[in-house]
């Protein structure tokens, strides 16, 4: 099925999210569309998925024009879209998830939707048991969830919103393998949502690139990196080396420590995390890094062991006694578990201000306190933007504006997650200038190249199991991606 934007125009009071887009996807080929966080790459998808309408411009397929005032009329005409937050239901089982896409039709039964799920499972060699619930699957495998869904209900257009954010490297193998699939094999229409440059040049056929809801360029396969970041930037991008720093006394240590939860162990962590260290946590999604890193921030207390900040015993102390003893977390997932879904990004900061907390809140000052982050962290929204409003890398930002200025240790799960290149590099930034303070930093990562270039050391996990701590500087992405593996001798 070819689809057809044509001059599609969409605003959001004086932002203009997008600014006349035209672009043509054809039948049995991958369409990048390449841009920085804020592009207008997801308001492009969620108008032609009839999530949002736009303000001009006109939907084709196969040349006929379509206007779509919902989701669920999108799929009837075949266009379904895997977005960056899988939108299931993690209490159900994974057989009534997929059930659920049924609902305005004809419901067939479960052993039937049971065979269409195991064919399917088959066909596309994944691994999904239909009586898990969707709280115990990786955001690998919810993904995989939401294609066969969308397979189900017959999409012949499949567009997928930064897919490779959060999943493992096996599973990024595997979704590029469906992806080719079903676009060389079965003759669907595929758009791969994306910043990562590298992930375009090796999956696309073409790319549209935006910056600042304009189509900046069309182009056909192969690619040339530096053009694509002219394209997304406007200028090229210089990496900085990073300066080391003095390293201080033990923020944060580990004695033998031991998590359990009912589906994973680690054992045995003894970790000293120094003042200004950056520590970086490699391993398989479900590996036990997540674990580790929860320990060490107060949200997962250990089974035995123990947990010290500055010689201090925290091991059985609070969440709240963690703040208040300067460690923060940041999350994956962000609107999820960072930041409240219906909230401003003021009423955000307002709840940040940990104080003493007067009778009556002077929302005016929080209004104006809540403008000068978003000025000092270059984040697209105003104060009165509800943070569901903002794109992924502005939610980012949104965060680290929260943190508190001083901060003992600052514990994160992937921190430039969904983030374009330009924006990642100034996550860093603000990152290493905190280092140069004094904050210890641990932070995991499937970006193995994001490993090698921050991490003062790199642990590496399997299977429950945590590794000697390994020196950045005196290994290779090749040595790291073995490990990760489990292969400890490559020779």
């Amino acid at each position: 099925m070819k689809i057809e934007a044509l001059d599609i125009r969409k605003y959001f009071g004086p932002v203009r999210a997008n600014d006349g887009i035209t672009l043509t996807v054809e039948p049995g080929s991958i369409h990048g569309l390449l841009g920085e966080n804020g592009a207008g790459k997801t308001t492009l998808m969620k108008i032609l998925t009839g999530f949002i309408s736009a303000d001009g411009g006109e939907t084709r397929l196969d040349g006929r024009p379509v206007r779509f005032a919902s989701p669920a009329e999108s799929i009837r005409h075949g266009i379904g879209m895997l977005h960056q937050e899988p939108l299931d239901f993690p209490p159900l089982k994974v057989l009534d998830n997929l059930l659920l896409a049924f609902e305005d039709r004809l419901i067939p039964g479960r052993q039937q939707v049971r065979r269409v799920l195991e064919e399917l499972c088959r066909r596309f060699n994944f691994s999904i048991d239909p009586d898990a619930r969707v709280n115990t699957l990786t955001v690998g495998e919810r993904q995989q969830l939401e294609i066969l869904r969308l397979l189900a209900l017959g999409a012949e257009v499949i567009i997928l919103d930064e897919p490779t954010t959060g999943i493992s490297a096996p599973q990024k193998v595997l979704l590029f393998a469906t992806l080719r699939r079903l676009a060389k094999e079965e003759g669907k229409s595929v758009i791969f949502v994306s910043h990562k440059l590298e992930e375009v040049e090796e999956l696309c056929d073409r790319v549209t690139v935006l910056r600042q809801g304009k189509v900046t360029g069309h182009i056909e396969a192969p690619f040339r990196a530096e053009q694509l970041v002219q394209l997304m930037f406007g200028q090229s991008l210089l990496r900085s080396d990073r300066s080391r720093v003095p390293l201080g006394e033990p923020a944060l240590e580990l004695q033998d420590v031991t998590v359990q939860t009912y589906r994973l162990t680690v054992s045995h962590m003894s970790l000293a995390v120094r003042a200004g260290e950056v520590i970086g946590l490699a391993g398989l999604e479900g590996s036990g890094q997540r674990l580790m890193l929860r320990a060490c921030a107060g949200l997962q207390r250990p089974s035995s062991g123990r947990v010290r900040l500055q010689g201090d015993d925290f091991t059985r102390r609070s969440y709240r006694d963690f703040l208040a003893a300067g460690v923060a977390y940041l999350p994956a997932g962000r609107i999820e578990e960072g930041l409240i879904r219906g909230l401003t990004l003021t009423e955000h900061y307002v709840l940040t201000q940990r104080g003493h907390q007067p009778l009556f809140i002077d929302w005016v000052g929080a209004a104006e306190g809540m403008q000068h982050k978003i000025a000092e962290f270059n984040i697209r929204g105003q104060s009165g933007t509800p943070v569901e409003a903002l794109s992924g890398g502005n939610q980012q930002r949104a965060l680290l504006s929260l943190l508190p200025p001083v901060l003992k240790v600052l514990a994160m799960e992937h921190p430039t997650r969904g983030l374009d290149i330009e924006s990642a590099m100034w996550v860093w930034e603000q990152l290493l200038e905190r280092r140069k303070s004094g904050t210890a930093i641990l932070f995991i990562s499937a970006d193995l190249d994001e490993l090698m270039e921050h991490s003062d050391r790199i642990i590496v996990f399997s299977g429950g199991v945590m590794a000697s701590p390994i020196d950045a500087a005196a290994t290779s992405i090749e040595e790291l991606g073995y490990l990760i593996g489990g292969v400890r001798d490559n020779s």
